[in-house]
């Protein structure tokens, strides 16, 4: 029997049936945290671009801010990400924070340069069914953002975000570890809103007045961070 993702968000939070089970498939998210001052980031920054071009997953680059004070500041990094990190961090029991650090569905964590154990996990995440089928939608003005669930939580524990990134940017670093380093970035977040929790029990829509040249995303994770249970794109 299939494994989803449904029976591992059982074991974290009492789930109450809201409708018969409709299970959906997503692309697995895929969340690098990087630095530009970090010297061991750019294989994993080169393993993202590699992921970017799958139609299978979503991969985003969320630059921490972490080790700008080493000579050479980010010039993509966010407090915001570097929060986001921490929050993955105590989530999961954990006091450190790393980069490069992968995160895999919003609950699998790799630590430094390991293509191979992010192929397992990304096949992994592939066979299973999510609980929550997300969809973006072009309109005139903006961009309507629907979620079904074929699940309902006690409370609104799931939370939906949109998030914004640059496809790819050439970045030349002059100081700091990578200095006279040339380095390609794929998918660099440049926004990411909490836009709404939700509990699942009634069908999700927000329409967004939204003029951006740029892809957005839309994603339903468990409070925490926790279990990613949908996800969409659009480019």
């Amino acid at each position: 029997m299939r494994n989803t993702i449904a029976s591992i968000a059982l074991g974290l939070l009492a789930l109450t049936a809201s409708a018969p089970a409709t299970w959906a498939d997503s692309p697995v998210v895929v969340e690098l945290f990087t630095s530009q001052g970090c010297s061991a980031c750019p294989p994993a920054d080169e393993l993202l671009t590699q992921l970017a071009g799958r139609e299978d997953v979503i991969a985003l680059a969320l630059h921490v801010d972490y080790w700008d004070y080493i000579g050479w500041a980010d010039t993509f990094a966010s407090g915001q990400f570097t929060r986001r990190q921490h929050a993955y961090a105590h989530h999961a029991g954990q006091r450190m924070v790393y980069t490069p650090q992968m995160i895999v569905g919003g609950v699998e964590r790799v630590v430094g340069y390991e293509p191979m154990d992010v192929a397992d996990l990304i096949a992994q995440y592939r066979t299973v069914d999510y609980p929550v089928e997300v969809s973006l939608t072009r309109v005139e003005g903006g961009i309507v953002l629907q979620a079904v669930a074929s699940m309902a939580l006690d409370e609104p524990g799931m939370v939906v975000q949109v998030v914004r990134y640059l496809p790819r940017e050439t970045v030349e670093i002059r100081r700091g570890e990578n200095a006279g380093r040339t380095v390609e970035y794929s998918n660099i977040v440049t926004e990411w809103m909490r836009v709404g929790d939700w509990s699942g029990a009634e069908p999700y829509e927000l329409q967004l007045v939204d003029n951006s040249p740029l892809p957005i995303v839309a994603i339903v994770q468990l409070a925490g961070p926790g279990q990613i249970l949908g996800a969409a794109r659009l480019d």
